[in-house]
């Protein structure tokens, strides 16, 4: 991977509007960066501002902009590691099998795991494979073949699937401060809009209606989840797809990333 020129901004708002004024404090520090490295922003909040880590230059022509949905669009994270904690509860699953209680994610290891693997089930795959097969409702003994771990890994996910739909359901949850406002700008600039998302499609597609609204959500140019590609981050599949539907050049896509291995694959 060639090496990623980087730009931080402080902004002390919440989101960074399409047209923003000059903001009070800046800290920029850039290195060369190949020509075919794709821009992409990197949000990630530091007391009460957001920080943006914007890779490469930003391109001369706009003709695209490409959202990730969980961390961008909403503060989904903690929701996602509710939603999977509920489940290992659910399924009584320990790990190691042994283990008194069931397994915990708690928020300092989600944050690095968010950060190393996308993708719900990749997830439990290196878990389970770094720490042992666990025993559960599922199965009392661990899985030994391919086939029961998958079974087990299926029923956990679409479990924890459903769960996730009932708190995004449940009203509390609201798009980040400006998101909504940026896409309106955006779109009434000309500019092609996508939401890109390794997530599962039907919790993307229920996130997406109830945040951003049905008509936002149908008028996008191209959305995408990890339904739709056979490798998930930081492979940058879901990407090239995306530049390709969105009939634009990927010098000339900006994507807004909240994750290191989401601005890893912006290099497509």
């Amino acid at each position: 991977m060639p090496p990623m020129a980087s730009t931080s901004l402080f902004i002390p708002v919440s989101f960074a509007p399409a047209t923003a004024a000059a903001p009070a404090r800046r800290s920029f520090s850039s290195h060369r960066s190949s020509p075919s490295t794709v821009p992409s922003v990197r949000l990630r909040r530091a007391s009460s501002s957001l920080v943006v880590f914007a890779s490469s230059s930003p391109p001369r022509s706009l003709d695209a902009l490409i959202f990730d949905c969980d961390g961008v669009i909403l503060e989904s994270e903690h929701l996602h590691r509710q939603a999977y904690n509920d489940a290992f509860a659910h399924f009584g699953v320990r790990c190691p099998p042994a283990a008194d209680a069931p397994l915990n994610w708690d928020e300092a290891f989600y944050d690095i795991l968010q950060n190393r693997i996308g993708g719900g089930k990749p997830k439990m795959r290196w878990y389970f494979g770094e720490n042992g097969w666990p025993s559960s409702k599922i199965f009392e003994t661990p899985p030994s073949s391919d086939s029961d771990k998958e079974k087990l890994v299926d029923i956990i996910q679409d479990w924890k699937t459903e769960r996730y739909k009932e708190i995004i359901k449940s009203g509390t949850v609201e798009p980040r401060p400006g998101v909504l406002r940026l896409m309106d700008e955006v779109r009434g600039a000309g500019i092609k809009l996508a939401v890109c998302s390794a997530a599962t499609k039907s919790s993307v597609v229920l996130c997406l209606e109830n945040l951003i609204g049905l008509e936002r959500f149908t008028g996008l140019d191209c959305f995408l989840a990890g339904d739709d590609v056979k490798q998930k981050k930081p492979d940058p599949s879901i990407y090239v797809t995306a530049a390709k539907k969105l009939g634009v050049e990927s010098k000339n896509c900006l994507v807004v990333e909240d994750s290191v291995i989401g601005l890893q694959m912006s290099f497509f």
